[in-house]
């Protein structure tokens, strides 16, 4: 069971939300307790209990719970009766946001690109990213991949994969062209077969205004394409015409070891969208990176009530100086990529054909099964860990923990984790064997 840490105080009942609320929760069916309080990698209920975070808010908490400077940052603005919702009105958070975003983490990379706030939604930043790419080139068509997942919204759900989500749109989707992704066929390199595709006057794709790709696919099943393929797609994308997107929201913000996703891999997107972590302490805050030439839209030509979260300005400032300012934060992720490796290879090691996926911070173990995937995470669930499945059919066990766990939490997860595969593989086998 998890760590019984605090007093027990009054507690909920699950009952409200069985009655109220809507049947499309999700998280909350699988871990059903009553989450209380949260620090760092740790969350806590409301009887005390303690849950590892190997989840945070599905990369939405690169930098942990509560992190105590953004903390005290926000509090100091909000008694200091600093603005709350400003449109997109000047002010002196957005002001100081913007200045740290281009001194520490655009100019630095060589980035002039022009920073627009949509809804504070990852999927509205897609939106808006393929709205630019038809505005500028007239064209409507978009290349999206197999198993890539951009939001569910009508447009953002275009040009995601996923069967499932594609049926509640309860509609037709269209004016997106679904290709295979890096490693989708065996000894074929799909970049050459989009190339072929769209070179050949009768291959029945119309001219695209964007060529759309998450460089590790999260929800996809931690699938990462390698730099040459995507260094690859750049330079179809440019040969056609079409601009080059990169949907940053899940694989950005330092999850993939680096701060965008793409930034060794020797590209320049001509849009990037980011979303999740942008405002470091999980406040709403969504954005699209837009080099200057493609900055199209006239005044609020895509505009929404909340574009630009003023709290999430507060807290993303902090973030970008706190752990971006220098590489020491760089460097430390690059120890915990290689702990991460250690722990899923001795993970994938239990499971017969069982493989590694995604880069970086944002790993995983294929075990071959959804069934299976979805048993493990039950079991370390009820063991204090809180762990998620992805892909196609659920059979990645995804770990997402916080950047900033310590090398001792992230060990005392992963010694969960791999307990929990145990007890279920010896499961499985003893009902075989019977």
């Amino acid at each position: 069971m998890p760590k019984d840490t605090t007093v027990s105080k009054t507690t909920h009942t699950t009952e409200i939300f069985e009655r109220r609320e809507s049947e499309a929760r999700s998280y909350s069916r699988g871990m059903p307790a009553m989450f209380a309080t949260a620090s760092g990698s740790h969350l806590h209920d409301e009887s005390g209990n303690t849950w590892i975070d190997f989840l945070a808010g599905c990369s939405s908490l690169n930098y942990g719970h509560n992190d105590p400077d953004m903390k005290a940052a926000l509090v100091d603005h909000i008694t200091s009766d600093g603005i709350t919702h400003g449109l997109d009105l000047h002010t002196n958070t957005k002001a100081d946001f913007l200045t740290a975003m281009e001194e520490h983490i655009l100019a630095p990379r060589g980035m002039d690109h022009r920073v627009m706030f949509t809804g504070p939604t990852g999927a509205n930043a897609v939106e808006a990213a393929m709205k630019i790419a038809r505005k500028v080139t007239g064209r409507t068509n978009v290349i999206a991949f197999t198993n890539g997942f951009h939001g569910v919204t009508n447009g953002a759900l275009a040009a995601t994969g996923n069967g499932y989500h594609r049926g509640g749109a309860g509609m037709s989707l269209h004016g997106v062209t679904r290709m295979p992704f890096d490693g989708f066929f065996d000894g074929i390199d799909s970049a050459d077969y989009l190339d072929q595709m769209l070179s050949d006057a009768s291959g029945g794709i119309d001219a695209p205004a964007a060529i759309m790709l998450e460089t590790i696919q999260g929800e996809g099943g931690l699938n990462a394409a390698r730099a040459e393929w995507v260094k690859k797609i750049e330079g179809i994308a440019k040969k056609h015409g079409a601009l080059l997107i990169i949907d940053d929201i899940q694989a950005g913000c330092g999850r993939s070891g680096t701060f965008f996703s793409f930034e060794e891999m020797g590209v320049t997107p001509d849009i990037v969208t980011l979303a999740k972590s942008i405002s470091g302490f999980g406040l709403p805050l969504a954005m699209v990176l837009v080099k200057p030439e493609y900055d199209v839209f006239g005044p609020a030509e895509h505009n929404g009530t909340f574009r630009g979260n003023t709290h999430a300005f507060v807290t993303a400032r902090i973030a970008i100086e706190k752990f971006w300012a220098d590489n020491s934060f760089q460097s430390e992720l690059a120890d915990k990529a290689r702990l991460i490796e250690e722990r899923l290879t001795e993970l994938a090691s239990l499971v017969p054909e069982a493989r590694l996926k995604g880069r970086g911070l944002m790993r995983g173990v294929d075990v071959g099964s959804g069934e299976l995937a979805g048993k493990i995470c039950a079991e370390a669930y009820k063991n204090g860990l809180v762990i998620e499945t992805s892909g196609s059919d659920d059979q990645v066990v995804k770990v997402l923990a916080p950047l900033t766990t310590s090398v001792e939490t992230f060990n005392e997860g992963f010694d969960i984790l791999i307990a929990a595969a145990r007890k279920v593989l010896g499961s499985t086998t003893n009902i075989a064997a019977e």
